[in-house]
């Protein structure tokens, strides 16, 4: 076939066989795979093994992990630093050097069970990730466990791309040639680190000003490549470079507008990158291995769940955290296929032990949405105390709601459920808030608000909150399908009761409403009204007639201004620095803090730009506290301010600096 032919017939395969995988809500490198199998050599043969197609394909890798620098953030890493660098760390190299004993063991040499062992190490980033934030446990004990693994295991993949490469050498020329790349990798590290950043800050600063889409993008698309270039000629990999940019860019307030522009360049070259890796799948060998494949798929599902569960207890997380992060974690990740096509070009593992590796991996990938649906099944079958945990979960919530009647339940408690329920509680109406984050429930509950961990799309919690008794539900998510979860679990246990639901715009109205919402609000469309009502006011138009006009919209159902037009993304002439949003944080005056005794105004705590927004004492809780209160033991001071306004006034509270 020609080369035009060629790439009409990938591209045909890519969009039939990627939109039956994304319909199927499955992820679509697996698709990309199947595309590759297809038209490599041990199928149809249509698409020859050239150099030129596998270097092309690298640029997929460049670009992912240039996303992968622009992720990295050292304020992030600190304050995940126990997760990362403790459970990620347990994770990876126990995961190696249990690979090593048993390749060593069975005679494939230490130097590719080695390579092998950080193939089999990953799990996919993109798959967890989405699935723990459509079902909203991002925020979860087991969630953040996840994201810390997933985090740490990208960046491992950085040093395993110099070490992979080295390990094909002899062994007195190995050490040599794995101490120049580390000292070359600290080196650009080094650089990248301590010079790197401020150059690229002015030097982006001047290239926004120019208010160009395009030489925006030329420029970030230099950047990459040119690292990438820098370090392939120093004898390092090119995705290396790629993730030394990310870096460079991800500590300027640049990063998110860079994040869109690369991401068409990076998903379309990560698909060929994943086409000509499926070219080297010989199914026809992959089915006279099959119960080597099947063996190679257990031991990795099984081992890997028993290693991070055991890691995870460790850690001291319960048993039930622990085995929900194994579920999590067991399957293989897009990463191996990065580092498989590394070991494919050093020649480490047997062709047909290649084969093996890869259908596993591709087998597992398909299984991890399926693992993760029934983990918590799993859980309690596999965890016999997370029975007397979710009981113990539920009779917490069932005692906020035992005595309430006629009460508001609200599901999510963040910026939209605490506006709401401080209005509720305004008007002397009682309310109970479920919400996933243990760290905003711990914190809003010690400031008295009545908010418990819970999943509002659980029949059980819904119950034990008092839904056959409440007068109303609101649910704040800002996502759909999780609002819709919700909706159905409502809608089952009490059809009768009315339901509040948020979304973002007007596009998902109608389905909210057929799924049984009695109000749905958008927020974008609300926005829009109150910025007319002001502007219409300040126009000299008599405000019965805009109250008017508002009501209209609304008894509509927002009908008049359903439908915009949506523009294009432009550069701003100055693009702001993302600022630290305000926060409510509870404090409790412990024995020994330098403020118990003292009142708020000889306190001053307004010099370090916090807000007191209330005091907590003996179960009453006194709003908007007078300058001459004073502060006694065991008082929840509730403060309104930034991250770092609020950690400088601690240090006053409780050192009086």
């Amino acid at each position: 076939m020609h080369t035009f032919e060629l790439v009409l017939v990938l591209l045909a395969g890519a969009v039939l066989v990627v939109g039956i995988f994304r319909s199927l809500n499955l992820p679509p490198v697996l698709g990309y795979l199947m595309v590759g199998a297809a038209v490599g050599p041990h199928a149809m043969n249509l698409m020859p093994d050239t150099g030129g197609a596998r270097y092309l394909a690298e640029f997929g890798v460049v670009f992912l992990m240039f996303t992968i620098g622009l992720e990295f953030s050292l304020p992030r890493l600190y304050s995940m630093k126990r997760i990362v660098f403790g459970l990620g760390a347990m994770q990876v190299l126990g995961c190696v050097l249990f690979v090593t004993l048993v390749g060593g063991v069975a005679g494939l040499g230490w130097g590719p069970s080695f390579a092998l062992g950080g193939t089999l190490a990953m799990s996919s980033t993109a798959i967890l990730s989405k699935l723990l934030s459509d079902r909203l446990e991002l925020d979860s004990k087991h969630g953040r466990e996840t994201i810390g693994v997933l985090l740490f295991q990208d960046l491992a993949v950085v040093p395993l791309l110099i070490l992979i490469p080295a390990l094909s050498k002899p062994a007195d020329e190995m050490l040599t040639t794995l101490a120049l790349a580390t000292v070359k990798a600290v080196v650009m590290l080094g650089l990248v680190l301590f010079l790197g950043q401020k150059i690229m800050r002015r030097w982006f600063f001047q290239v926004a000003r120019q208010r160009s889409a395009e030489f925006f993008m030329l420029n970030v698309l230099f950047i990459t490549l040119g690292l990438a270039w820098l370090t392939e000629i120093a004898g390092l990999s090119m995705a290396l470079g790629a993730f030394l940019a990310g870096m460079l860019i991800s500590e300027t307030e640049y990063r998110y507008h860079v994040e869109e522009d690369i991401k068409p360049f990076r998903d379309v070259l990560l698909g060929l990158f994943f086409v000509t890796v499926g070219m080297f799948l010989d199914v026809g060998q992959i089915i006279v291995s099959l119960p080597a494949v099947m063996a190679m798929l257990g031991a990795l599902l099984v081992g890997k769940f028993l290693l991070v569960g055991a890691a995870s207890r460790l850690m001291g997380s319960p048993q039930g955290t622990a085995a929900r992060t194994g579920l999590w974690l067991c399957a293989g990740g897009e990463f191996g296929f990065v580092l498989l096509s590394q070991i494919d070009a050093a020649s480490l593992l047997p062709p047909a032990l290649s084969q093996v590796v890869v259908a596993a991996l591709v087998l597992s990938m398909l299984l991890a949405p399926l693992v993760v649906q029934y983990s918590e099944k799993l859980v309690l079958r596999l965890v016999p105390s997370e029975w007397m945990s979710r009981s113990l979960q539920l009779t917490n919530i069932a005692t906020q709601s035992m005595f309430v009647d006629k009460h508001a339940i609200l599901c999510g408690f963040g910026r939209n459920g605490q506006y709401l329920g401080r209005m509720l509680e305004q008007e002397g109406i009682t309310y109970i808030a479920l919400d996933l984050d243990p760290e905003r429930v711990r914190e809003a509950a010690a400031a008295g608000e009545t908010v418990v961990f819970g999943d509002a799309a659980k029949r059980e919690t819904l119950m034990a909150a008092g839904i056959n008794r409440a007068s109303v539900v609101v649910v704040t998510y800002a996502d759909t399908d999780a609002a819709l979860r919700a909706m159905s679990q409502i809608r089952a246990c009490r059809p009768d009761v009315p339901v509040v639901v948020r979304t973002a715009d007007e596009v998902d109205l109608d389905k909210l409403r057929q799924a049984g919402a009695a109000e749905v609000v958008p927020e974008a469309v609300e926005s829009s009204l109150m910025l007319a009502s002001h502007a219409l006011a300040l126009l000299g138009v008599p405000m019965p007639r805009i109250l008017k006009r508002i009501r209209e919209v609304r008894a509509e159902r927002y009908h008049l201004l359903r439908g915009l037009y949506r523009g294009g993304e432009h550069l701003h002439e100055e693009v702001i620095e993302e600022r630290q949003q305000a926060r409510l944080h509870s404090v409790v005056m412990a024995v020994g803090a330098h403020a118990i005794g003292h009142s708020l105004e000889e306190l001053r705590l307004r010099e370090t730009g916090v807000e007191v927004s209330a005091v907590r004492r003996q179960r009453i809780r006194v709003v908007d506290p007078i300058p001459e209160t004073r502060i006694e033991l065991d008082d929840v001071l509730v403060l309104l301010g930034t991250p770092t306004q609020l950690a400088s006034a601690e240090t006053r509270l409780f050192k009086g600096l």
